[in-house]
C-alpha cells in the first residue's frame, strides 16, 4: 500500500509518499507560502532531482491539488491516484481525547476542533489539510496521528500544574507534551538497535531542534516530558524561552509597555538561543561557528541551552530511578557533535563515557558512548513521517 503523509502548517505543507511494505520513501516535497505571494511546490521523486514549480497557491485546497498532481504526473510522478491507499495526517494537539492514532470521521474532526484553543496556530491548519484531502480524494481513508498521544501515559503527578485543580477540571489546563511521534519512534528504534524488549528499557530521548523537548520513557511508556500545555514550556529552544518564572510576564509588561499578547510574542519568537545570543541567530550552525570564534553571545546561548538539557536529563534519571539509554535526535541532536559532547561530558556521575571519535557524526545512526560506559548513548535520526505511515497502515490494512 502507498501511504501519503501530510504535515500541514498555516502557510506550508510537507508531504511524503511511502510504500508501507518496504517503508521506502517514493517521493517527498514541500508546498511553501500558501496564501502568500511567491508560493511554490518542490517535489523530489526517489532517486531523482528535485523539481520546483512557482505557482499561485491561494489556499490549502490548491496545495493538495498540486501535491496530487506532482505525485501522479505521467512524466515525473511516482504513482497513480488509485494507488494511494490512505492518508496519514500529523495533528499537533489531541488534548485528552486521543491516546493513540485514529481513523478520521466527523466525531474525530469535531474533537480536534474542540481543543484548537490549545494549539491555535496548528490545529486549524491541520484541519484544513484534512478537509482538503477529503475533497480531493473522496473515499480514501484518513488517519490522525497526534503529537500529544504518546505522552498521554504520563501519571497525574507528572502532568498536573500547581494551580487550582478546578482549572484542570474546567479547562483541562495540564501538561500535554509534543513531538510525540518523534519520541515514540526514537525510543522504539533504540530498543531494536539494542536487541532488547522495548517494555523493559528506561530511555531518555533528547529531541533537540529549533523546537526542543526531552522525554522519559520507562518500560515502553512516556512517564514525563518537558513541553507542557503548549510547546513553550521546557527547554530553551530556537526562539522560545522554555521554562520561565510566570512573574516575568507582568514584569516585562510594565517595563516594556507591552500587553500579554506582546509578551507572548517575545517569549515565542524573540527568546531562546536567538535572544540569548543578542539576536545573533537561532540556527545552531551559526551559533557553533560563533562559539568557536569567541563570540560572547553565541557562547552564552550554547552554554545555557546545554545546561538546560543537562538538568532535564538528570531529573528524568531520578524520575525513572535510573536510565539504560540516552538518545539524541532532530536537527541539533543529530548534527551538532559539539552540543552532544558538552552535555554528555557532564554525565560522568552516571558512569557515562563519550567516544569522541564516534561522536563526530552528522545525521547518522550511531552509538557514541564507549564500550565500558554504564549507559548507552546514541544518535538516532528521527523519522516522524515513517512513524505516521506505520500508524496509518496499522489502522487501515
Amino acid at each position: 500500500m502507498k501511504i501519503l503523509v501530510i504535515n500541514c502548517g498555516s502557510s506550508s505543507l510537507k508531504f511524503q509518499l511511502i510504500d508501507s511494505d518496504s517503508e521506502a520513501v517514493i517521493g517527498k516535497g514541500l508546498c511553501e507560502r500558501i496564501g502568500i505571494d511567491g508560493s511554490q511546490i518542490s517535489f523530489t521523486p526517489a532517486g531523482k532531482d528535485k523539481i520546483t514549480k512557482v505557482t499561485p497557491m491561494p489556499d490549502h485546497n490548491e496545495a493538495i491539488r498540486l501535491v496530487i498532481e506532482a505525485i501522479t504526473d505521467p512524466e515525473t510522478g511516482v504513482a497513480q491516484l488509485s494507488e494511494i491507499g490512505a492518508v496519514g495526517h500529523r495533528i499537533v494537539h489531541g488534548g485528552e481525547n486521543f491516546t493513540s492514532s485514529v481513523i478520521i470521521n466527523d466525531d474525530v474532526i469535531k474533537a480536534i476542533e474542540e481543543v484548537s484553543d490549545l494549539a491555535p496556530l496548528h490545529n486549524p491548519a491541520n484541519l484544513i489539510g484534512i478537509r482538503a484531502c477529503q475533497k480531493a480524494m473522496p473515499g480514501v481513508p484518513m488517519v490522525a496521528v497526534f503529537d500529544t498521544a504518546f505522552h498521554q501515559t504520563m501519571p497525574e503527578e507528572a502532568y498536573l500544574y500547581g494551580l487550582p485543580y478546578s482549572y484542570y477540571e474546567k479547562y483541562k489546563v495540564r501538561r500535554y507534551g509534543f513531538h510525540g511521534t518523534s519520541h515514540s519512534y526514537v525510543s522504539k528504534r533504540v530498543a531494536e538497535i539494542e536487541g532488547k524488549d522495548y517494555n523493559s528499557l528506561k530511555t531518555i530521548v533528547c529531541h533537540l531542534g529549533n523546537g526542543a523537548s526531552v522525554s522519559a520513557v520507562k518500560n515502553g511508556k512516556c512517564v514525563d516530558t518537558s513541553m507542557g500545555l503548549t510547546p513553550l514550556e521546557g527547554l530553551i529552544m530556537g526562539t522560545r524561552s522554555g521554562d520561565v518564572d510566570p512573574s516575568v510576564l507582568e514584569f516585562i509588561e510594565q517595563k516594556e509597555g507591552l500587553d500579554t499578547k506582546g509578551v507572548m510574542n517575545v517569549l515565542n519568537k524573540k527568546s531562546g538561543v536567538f535572544g540569548l545570543s543578542s539576536d545573533l541567530s537561532s540556527d545552531f550552525r551559526d551559533l557553533e561557528a560563533g562559539y568557536k570564534s569567541g563570540n560572547a553571545g553565541a557562547k552564552r546561548a550554547v552554554d545555557t541551552f546545554c545546561y538546560r538539557v543537562l538538568k532535564y536529563i538528570g531529573s528524568y534519571v531520578a524520575a525513572m530511578d535510573g536510565v539504560d539509554t540516552i538518545c539524541f535526535t532532530a536537527g541539533v541532536g543529530e548534527n551538532a557533535p559539539m552540543v552532544r559532547e558538552m552535555i554528555v561530558d557532564r554525565l560522568g556521575y552516571l558512569g557515562i563515557k563519550l567516544d569522541k571519535e564516534a561522536n563526530n557524526v552528522h545525521g547518522e545512526e550511531r552509538l557514541i558512548s564507549t564500550a565500558d560506559s554504564k549507559v548507552k548513548v546514541y544518535v538516532v535520526p528521527t523519522n516522524e513521517e515513517l512513524a505516521i505511515a506505520r500508524d496509518t497502515y496499522a489502522l487501515v490494512k
